[in-house]
């Protein structure tokens, strides 16, 4: 036991605090050497001070802890060059998102603060047959389950022996958000009375009525303050929602820029209050 290093002489040693030595043990990324039985001090070796510099640099880019103790646990050095690679792409999602929050930022200074302006309209929809597929969901895979959505209801038309008859769109069931996951129903018109092949995808009649609509130009990352604008008219005239809020997309990402996509956004709401 003559080579063990107290905790305190090891955080400095290795240039992790204390209390994210306590951390990484609790993860089971770096335990200590011995736990003294009587006090709880912790002791490390000297050999563990490899580890503890490899973990002090995964986590200085951001590595996910989960993600660091299976890189650590890898023999495989091709393994090993995946997961960094992995991370790497990750990395640059996450710097692509952060450049169009950016320029969205930029394009709200040259505004003055304000938002881009949206014309708030009521018009009636009719009752609308769907293939629809539910899904549960989150803020950060919402865009890669939407598109899988997308294509598990056009196989499922394909298979019906018909086509689409409007505009796909979805329904949010649920507020979305960082903290919150939810329901989403992706939903594209087809003829009345399909018979879809059993599976995840039904068909169902949507129901018609008045709604409250702005149309929004531009990323769908950036729709936010369209919603703002119809909730904020729905409070300011004093009518009541009556269903969740559904995102008409009126032309197709695969055709035209970003900066081009026009998505309506639609909360039915109650007839006696309109």
């Amino acid at each position: 036991m003559d080579d063990l290093i107290p905790i305190g002489r090891f955080s400095r040693m290795s240039r992790l605090s204390v209390k994210a030595l306590r951390f990484y043990d609790k993860q089971g990324l770096l335990a200590p050497a011995w736990v003294d039985p009587s006090s709880g001090y912790r002791y490390y070796r000297r050999a563990q001070a490899g580890r503890a510099e490899a973990i002090r640099v995964l986590r200085a880019i951001d590595m996910p802890v989960g993600d660091i103790r299976d890189l650590l646990a890898d023999d495989d050095p091709e393994l090993t060059g995946k997961r960094l690679v992995a991370h790497r792409e990750r990395l640059r999602a996450r710097l692509a998102e952060q450049e169009r929050m950016l320029r969205f930022l930029e394009e709200l200074i040259d505004r003055g603060g304000h938002v881009m302006p949206y014309d708030v309209i009521v018009k009636e929809v009719e009752t609308v047959p769907v293939a629809s597929l539910t899904l549960h969901t989150s803020l950060d895979a919402i865009g890669a389950d939407m598109g899988r959505g997308f294509g598990t209801v056009v196989d499922a038309i394909g298979n019906a022996g018909t086509e689409a008859n409007g505009k796909p769109f979805v329904v949010y069931h649920d507020v979305i958000d960082e903290q919150t996951t939810g329901d989403i129903e992706i939903c594209i018109p087809v003829p009345a009375g399909t018979v879809l092949p059993s599976g995840p995808v039904r068909y169902r009649e949507l129901r018609g009525g008045p709604i409250a609509s702005t149309v929004h130009r531009g990323p769908y990352q950036e729709i936010s303050p369209a919603y703002h604008v119809v909730t904020g008219w729905i409070e300011q005239e004093g009518v009541h929602p009556a269903g969740p809020p559904r995102e008409v997309y009126l032309n197709d990402p695969q055709t035209v820029s970003p900066a081009e996509l026009l998505t309506e956004v639609q909360f039915p709401i109650d007839k006696a209050s309109h």
